[in-house]
């Protein structure tokens, strides 16, 4: 078989190896190919390694000389919150004078401004504001998230947001998991009947799904917000409709969300700060996978989630960005790998492992992304450094080279090239 393209003299190929979810001690095993090629043909992987290449080129073939940068698979980052209208630098000034989220919350602010905003804003606003942020996360990259709703909390506005990822998903090169969260808080109008909202959500999902608008639905399960009852009603609700299941659990308080979610058998639990020890253990016996945000610690100020020893238990963790306009107002997607690195204590093959596979194993998308591999989709990223601690070790720069998804470039010397 003859490629399309062929990209040689890569100095070191990375890529995880073990079969999904990677868990515990495993998490440090990867492979990896010195001088390495990468043989593709109609946007698949068709070979790799450091044999000789020459069986896969014709006069067609495209040769692509790597100049020793190393490669990755395409990044993914499995939590963000990407279509949203505005900012909140108006609430920095209070969370470093140690206001919590929480009172931010109770009195307007927090998600409820942005869902304010959200819903003011116009379709075509929305999509400019997400498809350049996603154009910033692809530049560092990341070539497949998830993005959440959660800042209409109401039928048409979830709906504005999740017909705005769609369109971005058709439109940009990025590939785009979409996930229904009307449970991110109660709205203004809802204040003083949190259980009429809870029913609201639950029809809501019957339209979302016959629409085709979301492939999994999320509930912040948090002290003030909804608790495990409110939580555990409505992911009930989404599992009889064909939803996947995932929640933000124990990220202020230890509620047993995480718990919940392996009872669920939920896809992911989210943040995991104050998870408690009994619920480390509960995960450590699932599939369900431990999906941490470091950032959304280092911008609240707050403590992390305690990685280490989740990993020694045997858990299976990933690693996201959880890009959001009141926690993690960042697309820097490298700084996140950073974090994993200096403030969770993750060795550079774990999170390797936590930033590929495993966010694709829990959403779905292991058989065709999440490793360089022999029928995999071509999604690849070219990394100006010498090796893959450098990555974590140098931070604050994008490493990033090269970018191809489907095995087309769509970052080239730095620059976006192209779109889908």
């Amino acid at each position: 078989m003859k490629a399309n393209l062929v990209i040689i003299n890569i100095g070191v190929l990375y890529t995880p190896i073990i079969k999904p979810p990677i868990r515990g001690k495993d998490m440090s095993h990867i492979l990896e190919v010195e001088n390495a090629f990468i043989a593709i043909k109609d946007g698949k992987i068709i070979d790799f390694g450091n044999q000789d290449y020459a069986k896969y080129i014709s006069t067609e073939t495209e040769i692509f000389d790597a100049k020793h940068c190393i490669a990755i698979p395409g990044l993914i980052d499995s939590h963000t919150h990407l279509v949203h209208a505005g900012s909140r630098e108006d609430e920095y000034a209070k969370l470093r004078a140690g206001v919590p989220y929480l009172d931010i919350l109770k009195s307007g602010g927090g998600i409820l401004g942005t869902v304010n905003k959200t819903r003011e804003a116009s379709f075509e606003d929305l999509y400019k504001k997400g498809y350049n942020s996603l154009n910033e996360m692809m530049l560092y990259g990341v070539t497949t998230i998830e993005a959440k709703s959660g800042y209409g909390l109401d039928l048409l506005n979830e709906v504005k947001q999740l017909e705005v990822a769609k369109k971005i998903n058709e439109t940009h090169p990025v590939f785009i998991k979409s996930t229904y969260m009307g449970a991110h808080a109660a709205p203004k109008e809802y204040k003083d009947n949190k259980p009429g909202y809870i029913n609201q959500i639950i029809e809501d999902m019957k339209y979302i799904k016959n629409h085709h608008l979301a492939d999994a639905v999320d509930v912040f399960c948090e002290t003030g917000v909804f608790s495990i009852e409110d939580t555990r009603k409505i992911l009930k609700e989404a599992q009889q409709l064909d939803f996947s299941v995932k929640l933000h659990a124990d990220e202020i308080d230890s509620l047993g969300g995480a718990g919940l979610g392996v009872e669920l058998q939920a896809t992911s639990v989210d943040h995991l700060m104050a998870i408690s020890d009994e619920d480390i253990k509960k995960l450590s016996k699932s599939n369900t996978v431990a999906n941490l945000l470091p950032g959304t610690s280092f911008y609240l100020n707050k403590g992390y989630a305690p990685a280490r020893k989740m990993i020694d238990a045997n858990c299976a963790l990933s690693i996201a960005g959880d890009y959001n306009p009141g926690s993690c107002p960042t697309e820097n997607f490298q700084f996140i790998m950073h974090l994993a690195s200096n403030e969770l204590k993750m060795n550079p093959k774990e999170i390797l492992n936590a930033t590929t596979i495993n966010p694709a194993y829990h959403l779905g998308l292991s058989e065709s992304k999440g490793t360089i591999d022999i029928g995999k989709d071509a999604d690849i990223v070219l990394m100006d450094a010498s090796n893959l601690n450098y990555l974590v070790y140098h931070f604050g720069v994008n490493h990033t080279k090269h970018v191809l998804i489907n095995g087309k470039f769509v970052v080239f010397n730095r620059q976006i090239v192209r779109k889908k």
